[in-house]
């Protein structure tokens, strides 16, 4: 086993895959900081964090803006967690679900940052997901600024949804990480980008690490 993975990793680095040459793309661009958090907001704008884990990116978006943030994270431990990082700060809310194309039930494997509901890490726990149409509907609101959604694998039906219903025409920028979780997510992925491109540019695209589209002016 552990020669099988020692024989697994010199592969990887004499034949490294793209993903993986995109990934380290991203780390000599210093996509983190150049990219993720270089937005024109204020202290008015409205930001949701779809993927919260520990919060992190939420406490270094509102450091940067003091925006008004909406975080979701469906694991309990990782929103409790949020919960109590944010309990002094009026303008963060977090909320224990995630966001979807349907409302319902999941179970959900729990592995850290990649807890998702599309792998098997044999610890698990029932979570619910939300109809993001029928979130808007219960929390409305007119314009969203930044969404930012790194939901391991979610965020295919998720954007789905946004484009079916229009509602992608409220968010001026969408921040997401797409997931290589089947055979169909490239092509997923590109029948997503193709139905973005009428609503939405490309700022900065890095293959299956992150990329953001960003809402034509004319739309505004």
């Amino acid at each position: 086993m552990i020669i099988d993975k020692i024989i697994k990793n010199i592969k990887d680095e004499l034949f490294p895959s793209k993903e993986r040459l995109m990934a380290k793309k991203w780390q000599e661009d210093g996509g983190d900081y150049a990219f993720r958090f270089n937005y024109d907001l204020t202290k008015d704008s409205i930001v949701l964090d779809l993927g919260g884990y520990e919060g992190q990116w939420a406490s270094d978006i509102f450091s940067r803006y003091r925006c008004h943030l909406y975080v979701f994270e469906p694991v309990q431990s990782f929103a409790e967690h949020i919960r109590k990082r944010f309990i002094d700060n009026e303008k963060i809310k977090v909320f224990e679900c995630g966001l979807g194309g349907v409302s319902r039930s999941e179970e959900i494997s729990i592995d850290a940052d990649g807890s998702s509901l599309f792998r098997d890490s044999g610890s698990t726990e029932q979570i619910e997901i939300m109809d993001i149409m029928h979130w808007l509907e219960e929390n409305p609101m007119t314009h969203v600024e930044l969404m930012k959604i790194n939901i391991e694998g979610g965020e295919y039906e998720l954007l789905d949804r946004l484009i079916e219903t229009n509602l992608v025409n409220m968010v001026n920028n969408i921040q997401v990480q797409f997931h290589n979780i089947d055979n169909n997510s490239t092509s997923h992925m590109i029948k997503i980008r193709e139905a973005l491109a009428h609503t939405h540019a490309p700022t900065y695209q890095y293959e299956f690490v992150w990329e953001n589209w960003e809402l034509k002016k004319d739309l505004r």
